[in-house]
């Protein structure tokens, strides 16, 4: 089984600031999510652990797993999406007529979407390959979280890709038995 768990929550996520790649750590209340989730999944041995190298997603990866840093394989596919200029602003301070999901937009130093999902798209395709029948936890971001979700279930019905969106610490799981 593929466990994908987003990263706790930060005092950024708590007021609603733009992460992408700044290195923003979690917070109290992001560690004690964390250690609930390994409550959760207490019971489970993780063959492989791999998380995003930020380090909101590596230090929840450590609380869930029990293991050490270096025991952590770090994967920078599955950090979040880099938003350029907007990171460390909230997003009634941005240019409200840029549009995250447009495949062509590519002003403010903002990752394309088409090399975001890319990225996660072969991650998940060396996940799928290298670890069939094997119990992975993977600890990584919101915006990775919805790719993932298509790349394993297909896309939103309805084109709404932010209900795709895991919730700090939110657990999505994919059977990964092979034949």
């Amino acid at each position: 089984m593929i466990y994908i768990v987003r990263h706790g929550k930060t005092a950024w996520n708590k007021i609603k600031k733009i992460q992408g790649w700044k290195d923003v750590a979690l917070n109290e209340e992001g560690i004690n999510q964390a250690k609930e989730i390994k409550e959760k999944l207490k019971d489970v041995k993780f063959d492989e652990v791999i998380s995003s190298p930020l380090k909101r997603a590596l230090r929840t990866a450590r609380i869930i797993s029990g293991r050490k840093y270096k025991d952590i394989s770090c994967d920078d596919r599955i950090k979040e999406r880099c938003n350029g200029e907007f990171e460390g602003k909230f997003k009634e301070d941005t240019d409200q007529s840029y549009d995250f999901n447009d495949p062509n937009e590519n002003r403010y130093g903002i990752e394309n979407i088409k090399d975001f999902r890319s990225r996660i798209f072969d991650f998940c395709k060396d996940l799928e390959k290298k670890y069939k029948n094997k119990n992975v936890l993977v600890v990584t971001h919101a915006g990775v979280s919805i790719y993932i979700k298509c790349y394993f279930e297909g896309e939103p019905d309805d084109g709404d890709y932010n209900k795709f969106k895991l919730k700090n610490c939110e657990v999505m799981e994919h059977d990964n038995e092979g034949e």
